[in-house]
């Protein structure tokens, strides 16, 4: 369908194929009377180290599949610039992340909510976090679901290492942790990944793959969107260019912007709606004057106790390792088993840090296998980490435009470690990562401490270190927050505030990060925004017992 000008017109289009447009292009299509669009300014999703789970380093290497972000210099790291992977591809970043199936903390939501956000405290959320799920474990339980699009698992053959640290947790005397979505997260354990029969599973295998066969929906690929078209207050369409064109596609009835942290907060600026004085520097008209695009950006930090060793039961490339490591490329080739089946990170804990909280403050994330940045993504030799993350930080940024060529990446600057309190947690989680590596369950490795090495004790000393060393963990933020105040970018409807016509439905409307790996949350964004879009009435709360 075509108007008098040539466009192609839809009731509805959707601007990223990441993990939000492709749950949203799914459910917006499911009535064949809508006509849907979703555009993506990469290309299918075809490189081989998508698919395959234990290459996600690779991926996240690999320049053809990804934006090329980097911060700024950041002042509180030694003036380091720290690169932040944004997915360029169908599926966006669920097809280079870490593929870790994790909600966060039931108690997150209800802050959501208490901010004003209404709809969104735990009971209401986690409806939708069923409703998309396929969970191969938990059978029969109410946190879970069956059937859903997306496939949750466990991993089956966990790299030995593993053991070594749920042994160790428990000698610490934690809390052993079967289910991390459940009735709380506090503990140690296993985690869950979004793996399905040995491949990674993302947005596009999950959600668009089954929706690309309808005749009602569009996906557009190659197209970079240079901004949405606002008549009138009003939303009623989309540029982009593709192909060395420009074209343009209307909406009948919305435009949803889920672009990620950083791409959502730069096309509502490139389309006049932001800081009206910056956007003016820049010669591009204001649509709607709006300060709080791109602020609140904030992201979790981390960093590690990274230990050596001969012994050769991590994962890791040497003459040792030869014959086991031919023998799982033909396990994986032909059975799609063994650790080319696994995302490597494969066992975690959530933790308070210090008492008096009301949830875990940090996420222990061990890692079976050495971080030898020199030879990244080649994980050449054999040891272990334990890196710390920071769950709930402080420290507040701003994604700002660099120029009017949407071309050009915006301005990052998450303000990393600007808060000093968001120093404790991490100094005690590397304390605690030396008690972890100094139990009987690591004794027979006979590792050493390669970072930060044993000549760093004190406070002082560790917060230096943090200084060289910490990094985000990829999981940018809050930089188009929702909320009901007058500075918050969307409505709890998500609806851009001042135009009609438009929301946002990603990670960036997060008002806080919640305290685990943003990807499941971003589908449950996506799958309650589908329902406010569609007029549907919200799922019904599932109020479920919560652990004290």
């Amino acid at each position: 369908m075509t108007n008098r000008d040539n466009e192609s017109v839809f009731d509805y289009v959707i601007v990223g194929a990441g993990t939000a447009g492709c749950v949203l292009a799914n459910r917006l299509s499911e009535d064949s009377a809508n006509r849907v669009c979703l555009i993506e300014a990469g290309l299918k999703d075809r490189h081989p180290f998508i698919h395959v789970p234990a290459l996600v380093a690779a991926a996240l290497a690999t320049p053809s599949l990804g934006w090329g972000y980097w911060t700024v210099p950041q002042g509180n790291l030694n003036g380091r610039k720290i690169p932040i992977p944004r997915g360029r591809v169908l599926g966006g970043t669920s097809s280079i992340n870490g593929m870790v199936y994790m909600r966060g903390n039931p108690r997150d939501y209800d802050d959501w909510a208490a901010a004003g956000n209404r709809g969104w405290s735990y009971p209401e959320v986690l409806p939708y976090f069923v409703r998309s799920e396929n969970n191969e474990a938990f059978e029969g339980s109410p946190y879970h679901g069956k059937g859903g699009p997306l496939n949750v698992s466990n991993i089956k053959r966990i790299n030995p290492l593993n053991t070594s640290f749920l042994g160790a947790m428990q000698s610490l005397q934690f809390r052993r942790r079967e289910d991390f979505n459940g009735a709380d997260n506090e503990g140690y354990g296993p985690r869950q990944a979004t793996i399905k029969g040995g491949y990674r599973e993302s947005g596009v295998t999950s959600f668009l793959k089954p929706a690309m066969k309808r005749p009602n929906l569009e996906v557009v690929t190659g197209a970079l969107v240079t901004r949405v078209v606002v008549e009138n207050r009003r939303a009623t369409g989309v540029e982009f260019q593709r192909g060395g064109e420009t074209r343009r596609v209307a909406a009948r009835r919305e435009v949803i912007v889920s672009g990620g942290s950083i791409g959502s907060p730069q096309i509502l600026m490139l389309s006049g709606i932001g800081d009206g004085a910056a956007l003016r520097n820049f010669g591009i008209p204001v649509s709607h004057n709006l300060p709080g695009v791109g602020a609140n950006l904030h992201d979790h930090i981390a960093s590690s106790v990274q230990m050596v060793t001969s012994n050769s039961t991590s994962y890791g490339i040497s003459l040792k390792a030869l014959p086991r490591g031919i023998w799982n490329i033909f396990e994986y080739l032909l059975l799609r088993k063994g650790p080319f089946a696994s995302f490597v990170f494969e066992s975690n804990a959530f933790l308070k840090t210090t008492n008096g909280l009301d949830r875990p403050d940090a996420q222990v994330v061990f890692q079976p296998a050495r971080r030898n940045q020199s030879t990244f993504p080649l994980p050449l030799g054999h040891g272990f980490c334990l890196s710390t993350v920071l769950l709930y930080p402080k420290s507040r940024g701003r994604i700002a435009l660099s120029s009017p060529d949407p071309h050009a990446a915006p301005i990052i600057d998450p303000n990393i470690l600007s808060v000093p309190e968001d120093f404790e947690p991490l100094v005690r989680g590397l304390k605690l990562a030396r008690r972890v590596f100094a139990t009987a369950a690591f004794a027979r490795y006979k590792a050493t401490e390669f970072l930060p090495g044993p000549a760093v004790e004190g406070d002082d000393a560790l917060k230096d270190y943090l200084r060289s060393t910490a990094a985000t963990v990829y999981h940018p933020a809050g930089s188009c927050r929702m909320g009901a105040d007058d500075d918050a970018v969307v409505t709890p409807e998500l609806k851009v505030r001042g135009i009609d016509g438009l929301r946002v439905a990603d990670a960036s409307i997060f008002p806080t990060l919640m305290g685990g790996n943003p990807n499941a949350p971003v589908v449950m964004v996506a799958e309650k925004a589908a329902d406010m879009i569609l007029g549907r009435a919200p799922l019904a709360p599932l109020q479920l017992p919560r652990d004290r």
